[in-house]
């Protein structure tokens, strides 16, 4: 590229990062559009665009000179219009066979674990004085269904346990609600969320079982229209997430979330 005397010093090195689309060049940004659940999953995310998620996803914006927009829906609804391709993405989203059908995780036929945002577990909520126990294999003395929100992946992990069910909440706080009324058994948590109920007001009613439901990895899936038109975005997007995880920047706050939300 040549640049004339009328662009020199700053403006022909814009020009010329546009030219070559670097990092903060002054081509037009690739948009992609992603959704997440209508709810606070602290220290992840928080409806208003906080948390650790969000901090991961911005770095990847900066490595990639793409712009992410965030959508914040229920996520039966995002996960529906991820399939549908209204969305390019939906975050944060566990592994199981049939969400194959929404859309595509990183690595494609192979999950690729280490393109993960995030690693959490589901924990076990009973009443306090309730004899339920979990030994990592078997759920006994229930008194009830064990509750879990709607159409979330731990549907499948009680399923096998071959256990009762109740899919009737959308919100962590209602589930635990139903709990301590006594509708449900136990009521099976995202880690964050159990351990920021048990840190809350009605935690003093409730004790969190000590071995986790099960623990996973969380992704970031593209929808197939959008790995469709632009595969090496996709490719690239992924990359940048397992690149940002790791960057010491990001270690370190992760670290100091994890730290606040054990207080």
């Amino acid at each position: 590229m040549t640049c004339v005397r009328a662009f020199q010093g700053a403006a022909c090195a814009v020009l010329a990062m546009a030219a070559w689309g670097l990092p903060g060049s002054a081509a037009a940004q690739e948009t992609v559009t992603l959704c997440f659940e209508h709810q606070d999953v602290k220290p992840w995310r928080t409806q208003q665009g906080g948390g650790l998620n969000f901090e991961l996803l911005k770095l990847v914006e900066q490595r990639l000179n793409i712009h992410f927009d965030f959508q914040s829906v229920p996520w039966k609804r995002c996960l529906q219009q991820l399939q549908a391709n209204a969305y390019d993405g939906a975050f944060a989203v566990s592994y199981k066979p049939d969400r194959r059908e929404l859309g595509v995780f990183p690595g494609g036929a192979t999950i690729d674990n280490s393109k993960r945002m995030h690693i959490d577990s589901y924990m076990l909520l009973k009443r306090k004085g309730s004899n339920v126990e979990w030994d990592g294999k078997t759920l006994r003395h229930l008194d009830g269904p064990v509750g879990f929100q709607l159409g979330y992946s731990v549907g499948d992990v009680l399923k096998k346990l071959e256990v009762e069910t109740d899919e009737g909440s959308q919100r962590s706080d209602e589930l635990v609600r139903k709990l301590i009324a006594g509708r449900l058994g136990a009521a099976a948590l995202g880690g964050s969320d159990a351990n920021n109920i048990m840190h809350g007001a009605l935690g003093a009613q409730l004790d969190m079982l000590p071995l986790p439901l099960i623990e996973k990895p969380y992704f970031l899936i593209l929808s197939h229209g959008m790995v469709a038109r632009r595969p090496e975005l996709a490719q690239r997007i992924w990359a940048a997430i397992e690149q940002a995880r790791n960057s010491p920047a990001y270690k370190k706050r992760e670290r100091a979330a994890r730290d606040e939300a054990g207080r």
